[in-house]
């Protein structure tokens, strides 16, 4: 199967799957992040769960990530803002605290990548990153992605603006390349 490693699956969003969301989308230490500013509803979550399209039709896929030695779910994995035209689309990680430092994060996104690359067609995944988020933007380096540039005071937080970093992966191009 192409979407699992030794570690992890990644699966389409289920129903079940309500309460992980409305945790983690309503975790005010990650908005910064996801830039929300305030928190969904059940129902919002549920009504997200039930629209969820093919890429083609929203323009995002999100999957779930599950770590199989203990069956259990432990993050998101999204494509978004894709673009169907430039064969493009954003890339967004998310693993829970708890099992962070494993590993997952990695493999998740190395599966993603293929998936993206070989069943849609992507040409260049991208993502952003704010700058002080060290781990992630070395997540991103180790799985071939290159900066591509800097959005400076991009995001507001609540110590002021932030820089944040793009980083993208063009298919096809050697890790030797440089930017």
């Amino acid at each position: 199967m192409l979407l699992e490693s030794k570690n992890i699956r990644l699966r389409a969003v289920e129903p079940e799957d309500l309460e992980f969301f409305y945790k983690w989308e309503n975790s005010t230490s990650m908005w910064h992040i996801a830039n929300t500013l305030a928190p969904y509803s059940r129902y919002e979550l549920k009504r997200y769960i039930a629209a969820s399209n093919s890429i083609y039709e929203s323009k995002q896929q999100r999957f779930m990530i599950d770590f199989k030695p203990e069956e259990k779910t432990v993050g998101t994995i999204d494509l978004y803002d894709f673009d169907p035209h430039n064969n493009r689309a954003a890339v967004g990680v998310f693993v829970e605290e708890s099992f962070q430092k494993r590993g997952l994060a990695k493999e998740s996104l190395l599966l993603l990548n293929d998936y993206a690359i070989q069943f849609l067609g992507i040409h260049q995944l991208y993502a952003y990153i704010l700058k002080s988020n060290q781990r992630s933007f070395r997540l991103f380096q180790r799985c071939g992605f290159r900066t591509k540039g800097t959005l400076t005071d991009w995001n507001k937080t609540v110590f002021g603006y932030e820089d944040v970093r793009i980083v993208s992966l063009v298919s096809g191009l050697s890790d030797n390349l440089t930017t």
